[in-house]
């Protein structure tokens, strides 16, 4: 039986929850607000003809942080019409123009709550705050720039459950928010970047996050979109995910709508011990490798009409204790008119260590014709790996819908509902209601 002991705590920490929600918002909104107005005639990344920000920016994948830092800066459409800290992005473009350098701070609290949960905790609460950005120290400028991509980012835990383990809480093989950990200090990326090739191809070394080029499409930043692992990269059938992984890799167009990538990494990877990755990787040499071919209508939209085959191999990693293994995921998504998104995504593994040894995912995104948020709906099936858990779980199925409302330029605010059926690990019920709410600001 759940213990009721933690019942006064749990209501102590939802309301922590919801008063850092609450902070959140205070400081995303300006004192003086601008009418956005200093912004016309620019048509940074991401942005589309009428100066609304648009929810795949570039060529880049949408948690690669320089993506995300010319995301920040996009004028966005707000509930309250609120576009202030003009002076603040003005300084940080002459910065950018003088020096190269491109950043962006953000705040992300995120917090759920599961009705009648009879196996663990029924709530979790978790932030980060994240330093993110690109110095291009080559090419200024061009698209052949080169330079260091960088993130460094504190994950912390409101409640004694981290988000990211919530999903263990409930019974449930998997993880309803993968990112929101009680980790502390970590970097997730540290890397050479190099386009070459009149920007048609690029390289990554040194510290990677895999998921910035693996599987990626236009809904892929848990960050920003769907929360469910079964909905960002590998749907939940590749292990590890790792990010701050000492590795390397390249991506080229093979011609006008055909790309290809490859990439190696260590499978050992700790983004709290970045420097331990030389030991792992050259010692241990225990590898994660992905390749991925690809189709897209036009290079500019790579991540929003697409669809890609991915293959990838791990090798067996002793510390861990878990086994070699392979698997494969496709997807396919693109803009259906200006504001339907349809996506089919699947994928498939043998060993390894995965979550899944198959999982397949669908639905789509919508964009209101007012432009002050996004809504999203997705339905997954999952079959755990009994090869991973020693035994034959029940099949899973995940129902996830959320809306991303665009408060003002700074400040997103996401509820969400996830739907359990099934959760393969927990006997004591057939299904669960899972109700999140998660607070984003950007400056």
């Amino acid at each position: 039986m759940k213990n009721r002991r933690n019942k006064t705590p749990s209501r102590t920490a939802r309301c922590g929850v919801l008063f850092r929600v609450i902070c959140l918002a205070l400081v995303a909104v300006p004192v003086s607000a601008e009418d956005g107005s200093s912004n016309s005639g620019q048509n940074p990344a991401g942005v589309d003809e009428n100066g609304n920000a648009t929810f795949i920016q570039g060529t880049m994948a949408p948690t690669e942080p320089a993506t995300q830092v010319q995301s920040d800066l996009a004028v966005k459409e707000n509930l309250l019409k609120l576009h202030g800290f003009k002076d603040w992005d003005d300084w940080k473009k002459r910065v950018q123009e003088k020096t190269g350098l491109q950043f962006s701070v953000d705040y992300t609290a995120q917090g759920y709550w599961a009705n009648e949960n009879k196996l663990g905790e029924d709530d979790a609460g978790s932030g980060a705050l994240r330093f993110y950005g690109r110095w291009d120290v080559m090419g200024k400028g061009t698209d052949t720039a080169g330079g260091i991509v960088f993130k460094i980012e504190n994950r912390h835990s409101y409640t004694d459950v981290a988000v990211s383990d919530f999903g263990g809480e409930l019974g449930y093989v998997g993880a309803v928010s993968p990112l929101l950990s009680a980790q502390g200090t970590r970097i997730t990326h540290l890397h050479w970047r190099k386009a070459f090739n009149k920007g048609k191809s690029v390289y990554y070394a040194g510290w990677l996050d895999f998921t910035d080029y693996t599987d990626a499409y236009a809904l892929a930043s848990p960050w920003e979109d769907f929360s469910n692992l079964v909905f960002i990269t590998g749907s939940g059938t590749i292990d590890g995910y790792p990010d701050g992984s000492l590795g390397v890799m390249g991506a080229t167009f093979l011609s006008e709508h055909v790309y290809g990538s490859a990439s190696i990494v260590d499978a050992n990877s700790d983004p709290t011990d970045l420097f331990s990755g030389f030991e792992t990787f050259f010692g241990d040499f225990e590898t994660l490798k992905t390749l991925e071919i690809g189709y897209t209508q036009m290079p500019e939209l790579v991540f929003l009409n697409n669809v890609h085959v991915t293959v990838w191999q791990i090798d067996e990693r002793t510390q861990a204790e878990q086994p070699n293994g392979w698997g494969a995921t496709f997807s396919i998504s693109g803009l259906v008119g200006s504001r339907w998104f349809p996506f089919l995504r699947a994928g498939w593994s043998k060993d390894g260590g995965t979550l899944y040894e198959g999982s397949v995912s669908t639905g789509f995104g919508f964009k209101p014709a007012r432009g002050v948020g996004f809504w999203g709906i997705g339905l997954n099936w999952a079959r755990p790996n009994e090869n991973t858990f020693g035994a034959e779980l029940n099949d899973q199925y995940t129902l996830e819908t959320y809306f991303r409302l665009q408060l003002t330029q700074r400040f997103q605010l996401t509820p969400s509902i996830q739907y359990l059926k099934n959760p393969a690990a927990n006997p004591l019920q057939s299904s669960l209601f899972v109700f999140g709410l998660r607070a984003r600001a950007a400056f």
